[in-house]
């Protein structure tokens, strides 16, 4: 049994560096069998996404940049740290001179969640004060509301933290870009950690949404690859609009897995807080998060030490500490960092592709945006690199969160993500962060 357990682990971690060239109403529960995997991820291939080409038609008017990010909903935890980077950046282009010779102009706005018509409003208003791009939303569910809105009006939308492979194939005009990279990279991250640490059956809670059941679909596709036979794989796909999970939970219970992933976002609180209560909560069995619930803020307002052990994934790379100090100074209220240099990075891009185009109209700046990121000269901040358009070079861009290398879909094809684990406190543990770096 343990050795079966070290050559799964081996054959994730392997699968690590495969290149793969892919896309990826109430409760859905796949009980063990043939059927637990569900349906395969639509195929697609990246390569043949659609590039937005130059207008011929250049404007230069101020650079104005929407934000389209969680103030409120259940993604809120992630606003802070989103918010600051962009203000930041924002803030550091303008005291370099601004883009094409103006400041830009940053205008604020909340996503709400997908249980309301805030996107919808805040994009309306943004697209009515003539923003060029939006740097949103963080929720997938929230971006399938508000793309073809954006990318119909000729805007760019950028996205700093969604990751649903639904959006890689996405028939945006070549106008929508995310630094968070793809679900089938964190699904390779969490498949691997679940195997190292010797799962051998195992139960995913997802909610039902874009994020949760792609991002459970390939965990189990991953978990497969390596070896876990398709019954010792539970999958229950839930209402995150429910008032009870009980249901489900009694369902994990009775199926007695030695791991539990929970892919949700705040109603994960709801959900553990049962899980321990029927005895198969953190410190009971290995259990794992994601990025949308890997943060301080699941542990808010949970009996001590009820998260102590849990551990997951997050798209995370390792900040600087110049990086961190920098954010926190800009917002003291920051206290989890995450897609805080996604966010970042997404604004310096646009900034650059801007002044490589020399035009501030969306399309003439998304025609630009994966250049800006690759097969060129290595530059770092905005800058350096636009020293390099003034004399007529091509940068390359690496950000705060590394290298970026967009594929023509858009997207970076690296992902780094961070092993986070919470301690007693019901806090993550910031000393023994550990980071995974994973290859498409």
């Amino acid at each position: 049994m343990a050795h079966r357990t070290v050559v799964r682990a081996a054959a994730l971690l392997g699968a690590l560096s495969v290149v793969i060239a892919g896309c990826g109403g109430g409760k859905t529960t796949t009980a063990p069998g043939p059927a637990t995997a569900g349906p395969p991820a639509k195929q697609c291939d990246p390569r043949d996404a659609v590039q937005a080409k130059a207008s011929g038609q250049p404007n230069t008017a101020p650079l104005k940049i929407g934000t389209l990010l969680p103030e409120t909903g259940s993604l809120s935890f992630l606003g802070p740290p989103e918010f600051a980077a962009i203000d930041m950046a924002v803030k550091e282009i303008n005291a370099g001179g601004g883009v094409l010779g103006n400041p830009v102009v940053n205008i604020r706005g909340d996503s709400g969640d997908d249980k309301t018509d805030t996107a919808n409003q805040t994009v309306d208003r943004e697209l009515g004060q003539g923003a060029q791009v939006i740097i949103g939303a963080a929720a997938s569910g929230v971006t399938k509301l508000v793309i073809d809105k954006i990318t119909g009006a000729g805007l760019v939308e950028f996205s700093p933290a969604n990751t649903s492979d639904e959006f890689t194939c996405w028939p945006d005009k070549g106008l929508y870009f995310r630094t968070a990279p793809p679900d089938r990279l964190q699904a390779q991250a969490l498949a691997a950690l679940m195997a190292t640490d010797g799962a051998q059956r195992i139960s995913i809670l997802a909610r039902n949404d874009p994020y949760g059941s792609g991002l459970a679909n390939n965990t189990v596709q991953n978990l497969r690859a390596a070896g876990i036979p398709q019954n010792q794989i539970q999958k229950i796909i839930y209402d995150p609009n429910a008032t009870s999970y009980n249901t489900e939970i009694d369902d994990v219970r009775q199926f007695n897995p030695d791991a539990i992933a929970v892919i949700g976002f705040d109603e994960s609180k709801k959900i553990l807080t049962r899980m321990s209560e029927v005895r198969v909560g953190p410190g009971q069995k290995l259990v794992y998060g994601t990025d949308g619930n890997m943060g301080n803020a699941l542990g808010m307002g949970l009996p001590p030490g009820l998260l102590n052990g849990m551990k997951g994934t997050a798209p995370l790379s390792k900040l600087s500490p110049g990086f961190e100090q920098r954010l926190r100074a800009d917002d003291p209220r920051v206290v989890d960092t995450n897609y805080a240099g996604e966010a970042y990075d997404a604004v310096v891009i646009v900034a650059l592709a801007a002044e490589r185009a020399k035009s501030t109209k969306g399309v003439d700046i998304a025609s630009e945006i994966n250049g800006i990121t690759k097969d060129g000269e290595k530059c770092t901040t905005f800058r350096q690199c636009r020293d390099i358009i003034d004399s007529g070079g091509n940068p390359d861009y690496d950000g705060v969160t590394g290298t970026l290398d967009f594929s023509a879909a858009g997207e970076r094809a690296v992902g780094s993500y961070g092993i986070l684990k919470f301690n007693a406190q019901n806090k993550i543990d910031e000393a023994a962060i550990q980071y995974r770096v994973v290859g498409r």
